[in-house]
């Protein structure tokens, strides 16, 4: 609830032209993942037969990929991810909101009220009589972690009657705040729908903030978040439980502290960096106890070995019951690279075959690069300050140098704002530490200009040429020089209190957000520009050229055979699928943003070889 508050602190119908200067979270007003990203999807659903499904039709949204599956929806405007909330039925939601398929807002989006996202149906075969008993059910949630729909905003599901070419809306919901998902069951039983060629589609209506005095502090509202849709014959309306044990929410960092940090900072500290246990979050939607077993590796992608695994045993978990259970672990990150490494953290279920199994494996990349983050690469609100006095006000974010190294750059993630109101200058800034609290100023870099979207997430590099020599505790942030509102990227559901502050009317303040702000300094002697070649299990060698490359990449699989169905899969280092393309020699990598990426060959499903890439135009 604490998070819902902090995100609601001012709300954006509140005028806040004449408001003394205060730290603000905001939406965004485009989503940077969906952003860079809508080609290569399109590209996919080219390749997706159109024809009927059979039932029974059912999508939990826990799939690897951030648009809808291709096997199940004609459209791809809603945003499947794990972080707009935290009270799913199962790892995986689809997102409402004001933003388009290509991450922008809606050309039409307005204070009066506009059509919005769409999520709609392949084509069902629905030639059944009403006697059958097809329901659909769905749960809902108004707002979840991010801004909440208003009264006069709606989500309507509708039917189409293939006959007649018509759609007709069937069922509607006011806006609000949901603190849970709610469900909800729809009869199917007159003759117009129970046709071959049956769609449905869900359709939110949203509207901007009435206040456009202050463009910099509209962005992304109305959200609507949609789990666990199923559709089949032989139901009654009180059939929303289900005999599903799954993944409620995802994996996250084993690091104590960090989502992310240097290779060569986590070795100097990794006894008490290193988290000792696995933390997992599952659920019995069934009426009956269910017994489950949960097992888990840690495996070195860079050299495709087996770090770690175990078994925590089997389990008895009683009826409609959600269990956060910490697995208890004996290991510590180890590779013989000395720059960076990569670990995939997989949990798994054991559970009965009759259960949906797309929701019984978790997946998590943990990253060692060069940077240290505290956020977790998604952003679902901007941070900044605003209002009478915000002039030269700064906003610092405290990290710790275990070993003496060298700032080399700071990433932050700007969001974009209505007219592009915050593209403004301002003061980059590295301080030292003076008992708790920003001290003396070790380096500014003046005059620089909000930038969106040249590195990962939309993550822009500021360089720092001459380097910043650090040890110890140390803050990076900004200095503005204005009074807009610069809308930073903002994720919310990363609690890190006591790391923000914020200075004003001449004194530092800690920041009461209790999320976390998008800003990453970069360490060591030089920016990553070249990656070696990997070598794999059974000597195999995948050689990838040129690397760094801008537009295309050329694959030789070496001595990888692959047979079958054998496919390319494209993952930026916070484990989210960006291409994935059935295999070629040549590879367009144009809609990728500039950063290192990780490339998995899969035959029949199943990855066979791994390499590093960096995306560079230069």
């Amino acid at each position: 609830m604490f998070k819902r508050i902090t995100i609601y602190l001012i709300l954006l119908n509140v005028s806040l032209v004449y408001a003394p200067a205060q730290e603000v979270i905001t939406g965004l007003q485009s989503n940077y993942i969906i952003l860079h990203n809508t080609e290569k999807h399109n590209e996919k659903r080219s390749l997706t037969a159109a024809d009927t499904l059979s039932l029974p039709f059912f999508d939990d949204f826990s799939g690897h990929s951030i648009f809808p599956d291709t096997k199940y929806w004609t459209d791809n405007y809603v945003f499947i991810n794990n972080t707009y909330s935290d009270k799913q039925i199962t790892e995986g939601i689809a997102t409402f909101d004001a933003l388009d398929n290509s991450g922008r807002m809606y050309a039409t989006a307005s204070s009066y009220g506009f059509e919005a996202d769409h999520l709609t149906s392949q084509p069902i075969n629905l030639n059944y009589s009403a006697s059958d008993n097809i329901w659909l059910s769905f749960f809902y949630q108004a707002g979840g972690l991010s801004d909440p729909p208003e009264a006069q905003d709606s989500l309507t599901l509708q039917f189409y009657a293939p006959l007649e070419q018509k759609w007709y809306s069937v069922w509607k919901t006011p806006g609000g705040i949901d603190l849970r998902f709610r469900p909800a069951i729809i009869h199917i039983d007159q003759e117009r729908f129970l046709q071959k060629g049956f769609q449905f589609r869900f359709v939110n209506f949203a509207s901007l903030s009435p206040n456009l005095s202050d463009p910099s502090m509209v962005g992304n509202c109305d959200i609507w978040n949609l789990d666990y849709v199923l559709l089949d014959k032989n139901r009654n309306a009180g059939d929303t439980v289900f005999a599903d044990v799954a993944f409620t929410l995802p994996l996250r960092s084993l690091l104590k502290s960090h989502e992310a940090m240097p290779w060569k900072q986590f070795r100097q500290v990794y006894l008490q960096e290193m988290g000792s246990s696995i933390p997992v979050h599952y659920r019995n939607n069934d009426t009956i106890t269910r017994n489950i077993t949960r097992d888990f590796e840690i495996r070195n992608v860079y050299n495709n070995s087996e770090s770690y695994s175990f078994s925590a045993g089997a389990t008895n978990i009683g009826p409609l019951t959600s269990v956060d259970y910490n697995a208890n672990l004996v290991y510590t990150y180890n590779s013989t690279n000395n720059d960076s490494a990569l670990f995939r953290i997989t949990a798994s279920l054991k559970t009965d075959n009759f259960d949906p199994k797309g929701n019984d494996t978790s997946i998590y990349y943990q990253v060692f690069k060069n940077y240290f983050a505290f956020d977790d690469g998604t952003s679902e609100g901007g941070y900044g300050i605003n209002g009478l006095g915000s002039r030269n006000a700064m906003v610092a974010y405290k990290f710790v140098s275990y070993v003496q190294d060298t700032v080399r750059a700071i990433m932050i993630c700007f969001n974009d704002s209505y007219q592009d109101a915050n593209l403004r200058e301002f003061d980059l800034v590295v301080w030292a530490d003076n008992n708790g609290i920003p001290g003396d100023i070790l380096y500014t870099k003046e005059d620089v200009m909000v930038e969106q979207g040249n590195m990962i997430n939309g993550f822009y590099n500021y360089l720092f040429p001459e380097g910043v020599v650090v040890s110890g505790t140390f803050y990076v942030g900004w200095k503005q020089r204005s009074e807009s509102f610069l809308n930073v990227g903002y994720d919310v559901n990363t609690p890190n209190l006591g790391k923000q502050f914020y200075w004003l009317n001449g004194a530092w303040n800690q920041s009461q957000a209790a999320g976390s702000i998008m800003i990453r300094p970069v360490l060591g002697a030089s920016i990553i520009t070249s990656v070696p070649i990997t070598h794999y299990k059974n000597k195999n060698t995948m050689n990838i050229w040129p690397n760094p490359a801008s537009d295309y990449i050329n694959i030789d699989p070496g001595e990888l055979q692959l047979y079958g169905s054998a496919d390319i899969s494209i993952s930026d280092l916070n484990g989210h699928e960006l291409i994935n393309v059935p295999f070629s020699e040549r590879v367009n990598i144009s809609s990728l943003h500039d950063g290192m990426y990780f490339l998995i060959i899969t035959v029949n499903g199943q990855p066979v070889g791994y390499n590093r890439i960096i995306k560079s135009k230069y």
